[in-house]
């Protein structure tokens, strides 16, 4: 699977977003400390922008921007041979990965936090998609032959494992990914519950995590931008 793969699999933006806020949220449930999940959702990340993110705690991630000019996504596998850092792309993001970005995410290329402390885009993937297009675009790829990095030809940028929770997005799928994941029983529907964008209850937080309360997700509720709890 490549990006040429991902872009056809990938939800439209409303679809991904409320997706990724759902992601965010179950994941606030299931892990109380922060740096202990794998997704997050700022609602706030500025006054136009939000921000889905993930990190799988073994130097894969992504982050999604969605604003009013509709949605750049980056993907950066560590292990992935288009990797900046890797024997085959010499210190530099892989020719390809970021032309034709359109000027409306242009100032994404020079965002802070995508960059390395070299200046170096930190990302072996990137899709975008306007509010008009009708498909998520990619850059023009060439990907490097399958025999120079055997290990990863099957998914060589990453892509397909690491947006795998957005390109299936199944209760089941995160139920049985959470559930090795966390190492407890994921109910499939508490997962099918939060996945609908339906306001959490007390029940559904304690199916997913006894040990959590409402007043406890308070604070995350409100950075995800998810439905408040009724009164």
């Amino acid at each position: 699977m490549t990006v040429y793969d991902t872009a056809r699999a990938l939800p439209g933006i409303e679809e991904l977003r409320d997706h990724s806020r759902s992601l965010a949220m179950l994941d606030a449930v299931l892990s109380p400390v922060w740096e202990r999940r794998y997704y997050s959702f700022d609602a706030h990340w500025s006054d136009t922008e939000q921000l889905a993110s993930m990190k799988d705690g073994e130097g894969g991630e992504y982050t999604i921007v969605l604003s009013p000019a509709g949605a750049f996504a980056r993907v950066f596998d560590h292990e992935s041979p288009l990797s900046p850092y890797g024997p085959l792309a010499d210190g530099a993001t892989w020719p390809g990965v970021l032309d034709g970005v359109p000027d409306a995410f242009s100032e994404y290329l020079t965002e802070p936090a995508f960059l390395d402390e070299d200046d170096v885009h930190v990302t072996t993937a990137c899709l975008w998609r306007e509010p008009a297009d009708t498909a998520w675009r990619t850059g023009p790829v060439a990907f490097p032959d399958p025999d120079d990095h055997p290990d990863g030809h099957a998914d060589p940028d990453g892509s397909g494992r690491l947006l795998h929770l957005l390109l299936d997005r199944t209760p089941e799928a995160y139920a049985t990914w959470a559930s090795d994941h966390y190492g407890t029983d994921v109910p499939v529907e508490a997962v099918r519950h939060v996945l609908a964008l339906r306001p959490l209850t007390p029940e559904v937080v304690t199916a997913l995590n006894p040990a959590a309360t409402l007043t406890d997700l308070a604070e995350d509720i409100a950075e995800i931008g998810f439905p408040p709890p009724r009164p």
